[in-house]
């Protein structure tokens, strides 16, 4: 059977694992205070030319998230989101736990711009409303879609004029910057956004991801936040020693780009068929529209994400690929799709 149903449904890239088996008979530091987790940090402070970034290691985008915006935001100051965020949707009100509210805006396309913040801002304009404080944007984004440089300058210069914190959710960062629709780099990310996260557990690691802190104003004590919250892992070299491996060489982007092009392929197929989609594929996430017939055909032989639709006819599926697809796992989806049109 074919799962196409996330990125992240095996245990971690070779090159991962060798880096955590190789930390087996040697004695570390903990709570990240270790060799492994200072060499990786050098490693993504050069890659995203920071040298001044504060970084810290977390197990999952979840707690990446609760702690980074919880540590950001004064009780009484909200975040602005789209409605398809993963903190809105998916994270299981954690956010709000905090007591900071989500203000959420729909977006056709997944992502936020200055003209969904600008209504936000005008209706909380005292203090009988929570206060918007921070933009949290994915990138990729849940649908598909990808950033364009200028439209992050956009939400920075909005985010400037207004003085809001902007954060980005980079669970699916690699998918993101190799995408062939993007003009981003990770440099651009780190020089424009105040804080954001280095996705690894969809890119390849065993469970690892990176916050970044680029604002000076943010980074005052966030250890404390970070053992407050449970995200302080005692053996943090284990989370350390996947980011270096990932940064080595390029395994990252490499990884990114490798997802994407099975993306693709299953784009172009699609299209090929006569299939619309949900959202412009452009990441390593395709939301195809079939006819409920087709798609309960489907689910016999694939494992996928299903999306509800307002056509009763009609279903949404959501095809991912990951790090470890291959072209087999593409041709094979061809084939038997072919048989059951």
């Amino acid at each position: 059977m074919y799962r196409f149903q996330n990125d992240y449904n095996e245990i971690a890239h070779p090159a991962v694992m060798k880096a955590i088996t190789d930390t087996v008979g040697q004695r570390y530091d903990g709570y990240g205070m270790d060799k492994l987790c200072h060499q990786a940090a050098q490693t993504i402070k050069q890659r995203i030319q920071q040298p001044d970034a504060d970084i810290h290691f977390f197990n999952g985008g979840t707690i990446t998230n609760l702690t980074a915006i919880s540590h950001f935001l004064r009780p009484y100051q909200a975040v602005i989101s789209v409605s398809t965020g993963h903190i809105a949707t998916h994270e299981t009100g954690a956010i709000e736990a905090t007591g900071h509210k989500v203000i959420t805006t729909f977006s056709t396309d997944g992502k936020l711009t200055p003209a969904l913040l600008k209504p936000i801002l005008a209706e909380h304009n005292d203090e009988h409303w929570v206060q918007p404080k921070l933009v949290y944007i994915t990138n990729a984004t849940e649908i598909g879609t990808v950033y364009r440089k200028a439209e992050l300058q956009a939400l920075r210069d909005f985010c400037n004029e207004h003085n809001l914190w902007l954060y980005l959710d980079g669970a699916r960062l690699a998918a993101g910057l190799m995408s062939a629709q993007s003009d981003l780099t990770i440099e651009d990310i780190a020089s424009l956004t105040d804080a954001f996260y280095i996705g690894g557990t969809k890119i390849g690691a065993m469970s690892a991801e990176t916050l970044v802190i680029c604002h000076p104003a943010l980074k005052s004590d966030f250890r404390f936040s970070l053992k407050q919250k449970g995200g302080l892992q005692a053996k943090g070299w284990l989370l350390g020693a996947q980011f270096e491996a990932l940064f080595k060489d390029e395994l990252y982007f490499k990884l990114g780009k490798h997802l994407n092009d099975m993306a693709s392929q299953l784009t172009a197929f699609f299209t090929e068929q006569g299939f619309e989609f949900l959202a412009p594929p452009e990441s390593n996430q395709v939301f195809v529209i079939l006819p409920n017939t087709l798609a309960e055909k489907l689910t016999q032989q694939f494992v996928f994400h299903r999306v509800l639709l307002e056509d009763p006819n009609l279903s949404c599926l959501r095809l991912c690929t990951s790090w470890a697809t291959t072209q087999q796992d593409i041709d094979g989806f061809k084939t038997a799709f072919l048989q059951l049109v």
